[in-house]
């Protein structure tokens, strides 16, 4: 199939702001979310509790949503609907805070993510060939990092001038320009067949598919890793949060900005090189070197609490996620190119990195009542570590890596296989 990458200039432009708009909605439900309950009195362990409802309403649809994905002809209308519910969980959030509004807001924005970020990858497969996905998706990482900072500007100061219930208000009006990016996306361009990394629009999805995932030993060492990565990732900026809020909340709201910031500059200027270096050189080195930093990071967290240069700490995470957002997507577009399982195992991939991520609010929330918060972040910090071995002893480089196979099965078709490859029609 043709690449219908020119013909599909406008769509892309609309699909560059889409992911800055969507930036700005998700940017106020993020790390503002801890700070603001930590400011309305609950506890670390509460807010914990909280974070890692939501994280576990976002797991339980992870899956069943790349499968949705990979069926939905009307990818557009998936958006929607996942904007719809980020919208109204944001609203409830203006209202008020007790546990059951923020327990439902929590429900409702644990149900849009699944249905967000899958479907914009799928649109982006569906609209550039398979050659050009590694720099149009770091493009997309680029301009949603560029929006994350342009909101995160806007909401710390309309946090530091109205409180922290402001923010939520904000990020609802930030639909708006959302959809209107999202309507400029013309739907014929996206092919169906790319969108799921089918050679054909006749594949179909069935629940065997999963099984036939966990066949892959290479995958399934991914994914663990990709959990102990978010095991330790996803805690520590809404600890930072926490940390800053103690004792003046009005004051921390523009520290928190600027953490957010230094992470998405960071993020929009890299996202492209990066893209680009895992298309010339390959994922591997960049991979190791996203997640390498993340245990320093932790560990540096534990030597200073001095706001100036928490904040500068951030940089690192910036390039941890920056890589991880390009590269990670990019390898289960290699372990699964000509298979139609993109969505299928881009949910499982998310469902562990939505596992990781609630469980790391969770521990890290009761290591800070028991512990600390430099136990804590130590404790994140270790786990990182492991994530770091992990890959580097058991994830080799995966791009070409269905090339290489097939090379393999011509030159040696009687050799085991190690790993399945989906090399026969669909059922």
């Amino acid at each position: 199939m043709p690449s219908t990458h020119s013909r599909s200039s406008p769509s892309l432009r609309a699909l560059d702001w889409r992911n800055f708009y969507l930036a700005d909605v998700q940017t106020g439900l993020g790390p503002f979310l801890a700070a603001h309950l930590s400011a309305s009195g609950w506890n670390p362990a509460r807010v914990g509790y909280a974070l890692t409802f939501q994280g576990m309403v976002t797991v339980g649809f992870q899956t069943p949503a790349g499968a949705i994905v990979d069926e939905a002809r009307r990818k557009r209308l998936v958006v929607i609907i996942g904007l719809g519910l980020l919208t109204a969980g944001a609203l409830l959030l203006f209202v008020r805070s007790n546990a059951g509004t923020v327990y439902t807001s929590g429900f409702l924005i644990g149900l849009a993510g699944p249905l967000l970020g899958p479907t914009l990858a799928a649109i982006t497969l569906g609209l550039v060939s398979s050659e050009k996905f590694d720099t149009q998706f770091a493009r997309n990482q680029a301009f949603n990092s560029a929006g994350n900072v342009a909101s995160a500007l806007l909401i710390g100061l309309i946090a530091y001038r109205f409180g922290y219930r402001a923010v939520f208000l904000t990020a609802a009006f930030f639909a708006i320009p959302s959809l209107m990016s999202l309507s400029r996306i013309d739907p014929a361009k996206i092919s169906n067949a790319r969108a799921r990394g089918s050679t054909t629009d006749h594949q179909q999805v069935s629940p065997q598919r999963i099984g036939q995932l966990m066949q892959d030993r290479i995958l399934l060492f991914f994914l663990v890793s990709v959990f102990l990565f978010h095991l330790s990732n996803a805690a520590m900026l809404p600890q930072l949060g926490e940390l800053l809020s103690r004792g003046n909340a009005r004051t921390a709201a523009p520290f928190m900005s600027a953490c957010i910031i230094v992470t998405q500059v960071v993020i929009a200027a890299a996202a492209a090189w990066v893209g680009k270096r895992a298309h010339q050189r390959g994922r591997r080195p960049l991979l190791l070197l996203g997640f390498g930093v993340l245990p320093v990071r932790g560990m540096l967290y534990t030597l200073t609490q001095i706001p100036t240069l928490l904040v500068a700490i951030q940089v690192l995470d910036g390039v941890a996620n920056c890589i991880f957002v390009v590269i990670s997507i990019l390898v289960i577009a290699d372990l699964t190119q000509g298979t139609g399982r993109f969505n299928l195992a881009s949910g499982a991939m998310a469902t562990v990195q939505g596992i990781g991520a609630a469980l790391s609010n969770t521990l890290g929330g009761l290591l800070i009542q028991r512990c600390g918060f430099n136990a804590s972040f130590a404790g994140l910090a270790i786990i990182g570590t492991l994530a770091v071995g992990l890959l580097f002893w058991k994830v080799p480089e995966t791009k070409g890596r269905a090339n290489r196979e097939a090379t393999a099965r011509s030159t040696q078709p009687f050799a085991r296989r190690d790993f399945p490859v989906e090399d026969q029609p669909s059922d």
